[in-house]
């Protein structure tokens, strides 16, 4: 690919397009794709969804500037504990999922437009059911609920999942968030309105979360991250945004670095993609990740290489994104 000379005086002397099929739909996605950046630091990743503008994408490339030409903070701990994502998907199917990498903690996805209430119950039961009594589990709503929705479905998947740990943006607005925070036990994490927000710390100034949500890629970068939290106040979870191991290694970087990690983080999406632009995918082990900067092999980068279109849809996107830095 060719490097807008902007990056090429930051020190990127390499761009690589790559598209990996996902093991199964996920956030309305069956393939994954992005590109790979190499500075002096070594690789970064740029990899905005497709529905997210110029404007909003600029923040990841200046994440994978960053992380490709400046050192990483230093880290506090070396092992990550994460959680396991499950989908939406049938409650056998799910309790299987849950199961796998030993995580002691789960992610269920919940409120999609094709289940309803009790499908989303019957799913958090199985995988209470799978990981037992001592397991934290939370639900991830992607803001789908209105304040009335959220005010009666949070009690009743809370019952089913024998305790929920948190809720994550169960309501788009910041508004409703503190409303529902108010008048419920379950407490609640914020992430979409952190990462797509203009200003991330207004989630914390309005008391409407008990915990942040912190994707690197969104949020500008690690160092990025590390600043809002400090500011913010708030236990954070950092999350991936359903990175390669390139992307994924800023998040465990991130949550490595926080002087303070007392929930699991949502770093284990490696097992979402068929494959990998590195040797060994980042799975989890133990329930954890260890925090670590894997190098992508040539072979894997000849492999999950994108076509000639979607690579040409990459130089255009990088070209635009760099010209609003």
């Amino acid at each position: 690919m060719h490097i807008p000379s902007a990056l090429r005086e930051l020190g990127i002397d390499r761009a690589v397009a790559w598209s990996i099929p996902m093991t199964m739909r996920f956030r309305g996605l069956t393939e994954r794709d992005g590109v790979l950046l190499h500075g002096p630091r070594g690789w970064s990743e740029f990899s905005p969804f497709w529905d997210y503008d110029v404007e909003e994408s600029a923040s990841w490339l200046r994440a994978a500037l960053a992380d490709a030409t400046a050192e990483r903070p230093a880290p506090q701990r070396r092992e990550i504990p994460v959680n396991v994502t499950v989908p939406v998907v049938p409650p056998a199917l799910a309790a299987r999922i849950a199961r796998v990498g030993g995580a002691r903690t789960a992610k269920v996805k919940v409120a999609d437009p094709g289940c309803d209430l009790s499908q989303d119950a019957d799913r958090l039961a199985a995988v209470r059911e799978a990981m037992g009594p001592e397991a934290r589990i939370r639900i991830d709503a992607n803001a789908a609920w209105t304040l009335e929705e959220a005010l009666a479905a949070l009690p009743v998947l809370d019952r089913a999942a024998g305790g929920l740990e948190y809720a994550e943006q169960p309501c788009a607005s910041i508004e409703d968030l503190a409303s529902l925070r108010r008048a419920l036990d379950v407490p609640i994490a914020a992430d979409e309105s952190v990462r797509r927000a203009e200003d991330p710390l207004r989630v914390a100034r309005a008391e409407a979360a008990d915990v942040l949500v912190m994707k690197v890629q969104p949020l500008g970068g690690v160092r990025r991250c590390l600043q809002l939290a400090e500011q913010a106040g708030l236990p954070v979870v950092v999350s991936s945004a359903l990175e390669t191991g390139v992307g994924l290694s800023a998040g465990l970087a991130l949550a490595a670095a926080l002087p303070e990690l007392p929930h699991a983080c949502g770093l284990a999406t490696a097992a979402l993609l068929t494959g990998d632009v590195t040797a060994e995918p980042l799975h989890a082990t133990g329930g954890t990740i260890a925090a670590v900067r894997p190098e992508p092999t040539e072979e894997q980068l000849v492999r999950h290489a994108a076509g000639p279109e979607l690579t040409a849809r990459w130089q255009a996107r990088l070209a635009e994104c760099s010209a609003q830095l």
